[in-house]
């Protein structure tokens, strides 16, 4: 047997778990950071880890939950049995608690809220209604609200009543609400130490407070708190009744995943996280319906080659240039998508305004695919004397430049007016046509002036 202080984390875990001893579990836990817990629970195998969540108290296995990635709580909590899930569930944070049961296979999910308390499965539900990118889909609902009559000796009485309930919340503000649960204004907890008792809220509250809607994007957020040093900030519904709280250190993380996800996207990873420890079969189908769709979409790109093979083979040298064309051409339809999505999230444009957006790239496209025609037609003439050629790459390169800009730039908008994933499904969209069209504009041309290219 290996010595102890030899022994890695994850065999060390495995070991206590084999003695079944909660308390050098938990302790053992305490010293290993988030990052060492997520990866030596990642060595376990699944009988383990289920092991290892039933060995802790519901408030510790939330705990460690809370520590580890989306893909790997959704894997850890799923094989439980509802009731022992929802008790670890309970104990969590209100986002926290969307975020994962989202994560869940739908039937799994409404067996766990059906099992936890009725206030933290309404509040767990009305977070799953909003999308994950919004300030609905982060904000938490551990905050504290009171009518605007209350006084402040009312107040204090509740927080010293509901001490160890208020124990875990982030509290910097108490929010104050009409009768119509409106927002209406805001105290900071300091507010209540020197007033009167008998003053009310709405003597001393802080009137017509800065709030976001639920719907407010991640880049609104994210611009809000950049503007506005707080410690949180309200959500309000359409009618301005209080929702929730936004926590600064929560937009971190949401800005986070929220890139994760897009680099996973336009790297091919396709239904959302993964992790090496998720099933093979759901890997591989992952990957292979973004490869799968690659392969149809190249196909594709091929056949217009095929259909021109034979002047292909009376112009050699004109196969030197093919994925020179497709490749800056797709280079700058990106640059155009990467400034159309950002422009989205910002709220600088809407998908229906496909002319504006339309103009400015068009403008764009002549002046660069002018540009870029001249230099690779210069080359094409520096390199076999021939001005027939360069003609015929440089001329097809500013065309299918000025098509690529103007393409990439309405992508975006067009796929967010049908709710697809613009950051997502513009790039291959883009590349398809960009390579077809290259290839289409390169042989096309040179067919018609094929004598004048023979033997280049």
């Amino acid at each position: 047997m290996a010595d102890r202080s030899t022994r890695k984390p994850w065999e060390e875990l495995r070991s206590i778990l084999e003695s079944r001893q909660p308390g050098r579990l938990h302790d053992f836990l305490e010293r290993l950071g988030p990052a060492e817990t997520a990866r030596s629970i990642s060595r376990l195998g699944q009988d383990d880890q289920k092991r290892l969540l039933l060995l802790l108290e519901p408030a510790d296995a939330a705990d460690l939950i809370e520590d580890v990635s989306k893909a790997q709580a959704v894997d850890l909590i799923e094989d439980l049995e509802p009731a022992t899930a929802a008790a670890i569930v309970d104990a969590m944070d209100s986002d926290r608690q969307a975020d994962l049961l989202a994560g869940l296979p739908g039937a799994s999910a409404e067996a766990i809220l059906e099992q936890m308390s009725p206030i933290e499965a309404e509040d767990a539900r009305e977070l799953m209604s909003y999308p994950p990118d919004t300030a609905g889909g982060i904000m938490i609902k551990e905050y504290l609200a009171y009518p605007r009559t209350a006084r402040i000796g009312d107040v204090l009485a509740d927080l010293e009543a509901n001490r160890e309930a208020y124990a875990g919340y982030d509290v910097q503000y108490l929010y104050v609400q009409d009768e119509r649960a409106k927002l209406v204004g805001v105290l900071r907890m300091r507010d209540l130490l020197f007033p009167a008792r008998t003053s009310t809220l709405e003597q001393l509250m802080l009137r017509d407070p800065l709030a976001l809607r639920a719907d407010a994007s991640i880049a609104r957020i994210v611009e809000f708190f950049e503007r506005h040093r707080l410690y949180g900030v309200p959500v309000v519904d359409e009618q301005g009744r209080l929702a929730g709280v936004v926590l600064p250190q929560d937009v971190a993380v949401a800005t986070r995943r929220l890139s994760d996800a897009e680099f996973l996207g336009v790297s091919g990873i396709v239904g959302g996280e993964e992790i090496r420890t998720l099933p093979l079969l759901l890997r591989s189908r992952r990957r292979l319906s973004w490869l799968c769709i690659n392969i149809v979409l190249n196909i594709v790109a091929a056949s217009v080659i095929a259909y021109y093979q034979d002047t292909l083979s009376a112009a050699i040298a004109l196969a030197v240039f093919l994925p020179m064309i497709s490749d800056m051409s797709g280079c700058s339809g990106n640059q155009a998508i990467a400034v159309s999505v950002r422009e989205l999230s910002l709220g600088l444009v809407r998908p229906e305004e496909l002319r504006h957006v339309f103009l400015k790239e068009s403008g764009l496209g002549l002046l660069n695919g002018a540009c870029l025609g001249l230099l690779l037609g210069g080359a094409a003439l520096l390199w076999k004397g021939n001005p027939w050629l360069g003609l015929v790459v440089g001329g097809a390169l500013a065309v299918n430049t000025l098509v690529a800009v103007c393409i990439g730039g309405l992508l975006p908008l067009a796929l967010k007016r049908l709710r697809l994933d613009p950051a997502l499904v513009s790039g291959p969209l883009l590349t398809t046509v960009t390579d077809m069209l290259g290839f289409f504009l390169v042989l096309s041309f040179a067919t018609a002036i094929l004598p004048r290219l023979a033997g280049s």
